[in-house]
């Protein structure tokens, strides 16, 4: 165990991309452990990309650059203008509208977070908003998507620990509108605090039938996440199925009611895809070997015993398994995350009683927060790279932010039914 653990952090440590990082490190293990066929390694990745159940990824991906191409994404940044011209901050409130708006159609935090600074940071610079402030609104709030249906993390925590999809999208409902409520808060006190973007006196204000134009215009794209919901629980699609109904939806949607989907803009949205799902699959099927040796080595067994000796208290233990999760979310990618640590923790929580969908929302959460804090978070440095952010200034301007989640999160553990209402009302209670 310590030799497989140590070529992970050796190559981790060296730069290595990583996926190679835990394709080498699993390829190591059984080259000095004789009593493993070496041909399991093959075996591995190549029964990673064998689900069924795992297609729901890649359409998803597709469908969510289908719709930033085809206009849906641009009437969802109108109405989250309309609804926040006359707040405080109201630049920055954007940014958080957009993240709940946006989560059933990108479910990626580091593209939600790289599109809406490309968007709104020359007007908020503009208005005077410091750089670092400009990046970690706009990165931290991207954190909504991570459980706003359809979050990508929720399907990978689906498929490798065999939960329901559909209950995982229908408990981070809840999760992501709370979370969009303590940041909107956050944002509003710290711009009053800094001075900036105050409330337009001059602004008109939102009448009913202002806002009836804009959600009629915007109806389509606020319907997705509810159609998938509705279409999973009562038979119409499986999970998997969802994701191409997904670009069925996206294309129609793009081409015959919004008709801004060009064959041009559609050839750009299907070469970013394969980008982006060569980069995904990679990591997936590389994982094959690495938890084969993880299970060999019996870490689930040795991490479990090592929790379980600190106490045994439901409510500890998960806060205990989401510092953990926040520390290798640090430093390793979140989809990574999902397919190495979701069959270490999840017989852990169900152990003491927790729900699957419970954790699973809170470990989504966690993990994805990750990507948005130093020093390997891919989020943070793509939001500073664009507009040229030194990290260290994000870093602390993020802090308000960072400390509201905490907030919202402490909620999620101790009172575990504002995650399970929804999911336990459409799909009945798990048994």
């Amino acid at each position: 165990m310590s030799f497989l653990l140590l070529c992970f952090v050796l190559f981790l440590v060296l730069g290595m991309p990583i996926a190679f990082v835990i394709g080498i490190a699993g390829l190591a293990y059984f080259t000095v452990t004789p009593v493993l066929p070496f041909e399991i390694v093959v075996q591995q990745i190549v029964s990673q990309s064998q689900s069924f159940a795992f297609l729901a990824v890649p359409f998803f991906i597709f469908a969510g650059n289908l719709m930033n191409v085809s206009g849906i994404t641009d009437r969802l940044l109108g109405l989250a203008r309309l609804l926040t011209r006359r707040m405080y901050g109201g630049t920055a409130q954007i940014s958080v509208v957009m993240s709940t708006l946006m989560g059933g159609v990108s479910g990626s935090a580091t593209a939600d977070a790289a599109m809406e600074t490309r968007i709104l940071a020359p007007e908020m610079m503009r208005l005077g908003y410091n750089k670092g402030y400009i990046c970690a609104v706009n990165c931290i709030t991207a954190l909504i998507t991570a459980t706003i249906p359809p979050s990508l993390g929720l399907i990978i925590f689906g498929f490798v620990g065999e939960v329901s999809i559909g209950r995982l999208f229908a408990a981070g409902i809840i999760p992501g509108i709370l979370m969009m409520c303590f940041l909107m808060a956050t944002t509003s006190i710290t711009s009053r605090i800094k001075k900036y973007d105050p409330p337009k006196t001059d602004a008109p204000k939102l009448s009913t039938t202002e806002l009836l134009a804009n959600l009629k215009d915007s109806v389509w794209a606020l319907l997705f996440p509810v159609i998938l919901i509705v279409g999973i629980r009562f038979g119409l699609f499986t999970a998997s199925e969802s994701g191409a109904f997904a670009v069925v939806y996206a294309i129609i949607i793009g081409k015959f009611v919004y008709k801004e989907l060009t064959w041009e803009k559609f050839k750009g949205a299907l070469f970013t895809t394969l980008k982006d799902n060569g980069a995904i699959m990679l990591i997936i099927a590389m994982s094959g070997p690495f938890s084969y040796a993880i299970t060999w080595v019996q870490l689930p067994i040795a991490m479990s015993n090592l929790i379980f000796g600190i106490t045994d208290n439901p409510q500890l233990l998960t806060l205990i398994m989401l510092g953990f999760l926040f520390i290798s979310g640090m430093f390793v990618d979140s989809n990574v995350n999902f397919l190495l640590l979701t069959p270490i923790f999840l017989p852990m929580v169900t152990k003491v009683g927790m729900d699957p969908v419970h954790f699973g929302v809170l470990m989504a959460t966690m993990v994805t927060l990750g990507v948005m804090t130093p020093p390997i978070g891919s989020a943070l440095y793509t939001v500073c790279g664009i507009i040229g952010c030194p990290p260290e200034e994000y870093s602390k301007e993020a802090l308000p932010f960072l400390l509201a989640v905490m907030l919202e999160l402490a909620i999620l553990v101790f009172l575990p039914q504002v995650v399970l209402w929804i999911p336990n009302m459409i799909f009945g209670i798990a048994r």
